[in-house]
């Protein structure tokens, strides 16, 4: 039984909302939509247009897959597996290459996982992340496909949000767990590479952006040095939204770089309880 099959009767028809139900190589509800299982091991409930969320591309993916397996953020992904308990079922929002999902499921070897991004690319990656995650093409902003209470964790790892959606999915007891960068991570890169720097007040606007449905429970700030190569440097140019403007890859000013630099890795993991 693979992981989809699985978590098929926690995921919600996106056109009507019904429970839906393993069939041949599809997912279907009792009302007749269907929705193909790709060859790649994703589902497809992407309806529409997509509305806020866009999606990283192939080559973004790419190089984060390799800075990611280099190891360079394990400290970032243990934080997120012990901020984590008992939860039965994960899902990850925007969860790209499915690392950080892979790494609770690691730490938690009852729990299966969903992860869920609109970027095809994406999905195809998490669909091989790990045995027990079930990899979902969905915008988080049209509504996330499943069922009221349906997950006892959700993550989000430098993604976008939508808290109303976050709190109806949560079963009551469950968790969110978010994790979002400082304005030291990567700081000695954002200036002199020209790359897209981080909101001094993005601790605060999550936490007013949860007020309403979400109390916060826990928030630790993980924070170490990186002896980054140039290879390395050119990756998290490329793995990030700077690279929607630039090609790393032609960059003097990586190449320019030393053989290593110290670049610091600074973000909070913030746990989040559900008000109900």
């Amino acid at each position: 039984m693979n992981a989809l099959t699985e978590v098929a009767a926690l995921l919600a028809c996106p056109e009507c909302g019904d429970e839906l139900q393993p069939h041949d190589r599809a997912l279907r509800c009792g009302t007749g939509h269907s929705f193909d299982i790709a060859r790649q091991g994703y589902v497809g409930l992407l309806t529409g247009a997509s509305t806020k969320m866009t999606g990283d591309t192939a080559d973004m993916l790419d190089a984060r897959a390799a800075f990611q397996g280099a190891g360079h953020f394990a400290p970032i992904a243990a934080a997120i597996a012990d901020a984590f308990g008992t939860e039965s079922t994960v899902l990850e929002i925007g969860a790209g290459t499915g690392y950080y999902l892979a790494d609770v499921l690691d730490a938690h070897p009852d729990a299966l996982g969903i992860a869920l991004d609109v970027a095809k690319p994406a999905a195809r990656r998490a669909a091989r992340a790990h045995p027990r995650a079930a990899s979902v093409l969905a915008d988080a902003w049209r509504g996330l496909p499943l069922r009221d209470d349906a997950v006892t964790g959700v993550l989000s790892v430098f993604a976008p949000r939508n808290p109303a959606e976050v709190a109806r999915v949560l079963a009551p007891g469950g968790r969110f767990v978010v994790v979002t960068p400082t304005a030291r991570h990567l700081g000695e890169l954002i200036g002199p590479l020209g790359m897209v720097g981080v909101d001094p007040d993005k601790d605060r606007r999550l936490a007013d952006a949860l007020a309403g449905g979400f109390t916060r429970a826990e928030h630790t700030l993980v924070e170490f040095a990186m002896k980054l190569s140039r290879a390395d440097v050119t990756n998290v140019v490329a793995m990030g939204p700077s690279a929607f403007h630039r090609a790393p890859a032609d960059d003097p000013r990586i190449a320019a770089l030393p053989d290593s630099t110290e670049v610091a890795a600074s973000v909070t993991v913030s746990t989040y309880l559900p008000h109900r």
